[in-house]
């Protein structure tokens, strides 16, 4: 069996990360599913999705280390070519990657204690995001 959803919200851009697994979790549950894979991706060419301790001290922490990566101020032929200024986005979001799958097992999803599922968007602006679960 294969169910699809599709979600959306609204971030800041910046890298920007939102947590998602209540979401998700629903989701898998309206599906009625019990085991299998729950992939989660991000719709665009500027986000990624991820899991991390989704508390606020680390949350900045990737942040800091996302910008120490690639800097927002990245020259970039991208955005040389489009006036964007986003090329650094780009960077980001393909390194990172824009989904995951994550295990489904008597119909929960398999995470650690202290992981959640989250969408970062690397943009440098607000959107509204899709994500398809």
């Amino acid at each position: 069996m294969v169910f699809g959803k599709k979600i959306t919200l609204s971030t800041k851009g910046f890298s920007d990360i939102k947590d998602i697994t209540d979401k998700v979790k629903s989701i898998a549950r309206q599906s009625g599913i019990k085991n299998g894979l729950v992939g989660v991706f991000a719709i665009g060419s500027t986000a990624s999705v991820s899991t991390v301790e989704y508390e606020p001290a680390l949350v900045e922490d990737v942040r800091e280390q996302l910008e120490e990566f690639v800097p927002a101020s990245k020259h970039t032929r991208h955005s040389q070519t489009w006036g964007d200024d986003n090329g650094f986005s780009h960077i980001r979001s393909t390194f990172m990657g824009p989904g995951i799958c994550v295990p489904l097992s008597n119909g929960e999803l398999v995470l650690g204690t202290w992981q959640q599922i989250i969408i970062i968007d690397h943009d440098n602006r607000p959107r509204s995001r899709e994500v398809f679960i």
